[in-house]
């Protein structure tokens, strides 16, 4: 397999701006360990629960974690405690895994944001998802999602430290309706079969929760604060925990179209949200995006289609040189793309096949 981006899917833009090196480890940058293991781990929980939470390293997102704010500050906890399993493992460095391939670090040119533009593009938004029919899901069913993803992070070779990123590849995701059982597959991370996401631990985006929301988008507000208050890392600014708390309640879920809409309309009411007009997902597709930029320089950015408005996939971006950072303006930290989204009924069984 070749270790270049430019030798799989990606968009145009990005860039060889690094060396190619081996890959090491993948930090959790500081700032953003509200992230959450995303149960991947479920069946060593108990064991787990005594160890110490490691204080995070300064940056890099680890695409293992998948981000949350309405979950028990508990299981935020303890998914540190399964994150900094993985830091202090021994032996096999990739705990039986294959490794991804890593190239160069991936870049794109960075969008223009408009404060203004925000809340026309998000009310259109809202208006193409409330307009927007899907199935509703029937008890026994689960949410499969398909994604492409890849990620970008430090890697440190002897006293050589480079910014490196994963190729491409594909994310498959199974959720019960109730939020406590599911699968995972996602080559470099779960090993061929994938891993069980069953969990006593219901999460955030289960579509039984996600039914449950308030769709007055003042309420919805009220309440994704209330949460995020409880339970965030309390060095992410509370605006950008609520605006991180939506878009993972769009992306790797399935929302009934009147709580979409309401979640894009609370989006609106979130101080420094902006629209950003050009904006490129995984798999190359160019939309429009909605996007908030955090404390560290990096802005987080919801890719739409142009015509149809259609959620397309998730960015990361770095906008803002900061000090004594190795990523450079225009770095890719993650990229995401939505390739299939349904109702299927039965856990790992794709749609259109059997179980």
């Amino acid at each position: 397999m070749n270790a270049s981006p430019s030798h799989q899917p990606h968009p145009a833009e990005w860039t060889e701006t690094q060396s190619l090196l081996p890959r090491v480890e993948r930090d959790l940058p500081a700032g953003r360990h509200q992230f959450h293991k995303e149960q991947l781990m479920a069946r060593i929980h108990e064991d787990l629960r005594t160890t110490t939470r490691p204080d995070p390293p300064k940056r890099r997102t680890n695409p293992f974690l998948r981000r949350t704010v309405l979950l028990p500050a508990a299981a935020l906890a303890l998914a540190g405690a399964v994150a900094g399993g993985f830091a202090l493992s021994s032996g096999d460095p990739h705990g039986g895994r294959t490794a991804l391939a890593t190239g160069p670090a991936l870049t794109t040119t960075v969008g223009a944001a408009d404060a203004e533009g925000a809340p026309r593009l998000l009310d259109r938004i809202s208006l193409a998802a409330a307009d927007t029919t899907t199935p509703t899901p029937r008890e026994g069913q689960y949410i499969y999602i398909e994604s492409k993803v890849a990620s970008t992070y430090t890697s440190s070779v002897g006293d050589t430290t480079s910014v490196v990123s994963e190729e491409l590849h594909p994310r498959q995701v199974w959720n019960s309706l109730d939020g406590k059982d599911g699968w995972l597959i996602e080559p470099g991370q779960t090993g061929d079969e994938g891993v069980t996401l069953a969990s006593e631990v219901v999460m955030s985006g289960a579509y039984d929760v996600l039914a449950t929301l308030p769709t007055d988008p003042d309420a919805l507000l009220r309440r994704i604060y209330r949460e995020s208050d409880a339970t965030r890392d309390h060095e992410v600014p509370r605006d950008q925990a609520a605006f991180v708390a939506i878009g993972d309640l769009l992306s790797e879920s399935y929302p009934p179209a009147g709580v979409s809409a309401a979640l894009y309309k609370a989006a609106a009411k979130i101080p420094g949200v902006v629209a950003v007009d050009d904006a490129v997902d995984a798999t190359g597709r160019h939309g429009v995006a909605i996007a908030r930029e955090d404390d560290t320089g990096e802005r987080t950015e919801w890719i739409f289609d142009k015509k149809t408005l259609r959620f397309l996939g998730e960015r990361v971006v770095v906008v803002k040189a900061v000090e004594d950072s190795p990523f450079e303006v225009g770095t890719v930290v993650f990229t995401s793309a939505i390739t299939q989204r349904a109702v299927v009924d039965a856990n790992k069984q794709v749609p259109g096949g059997a179980s």
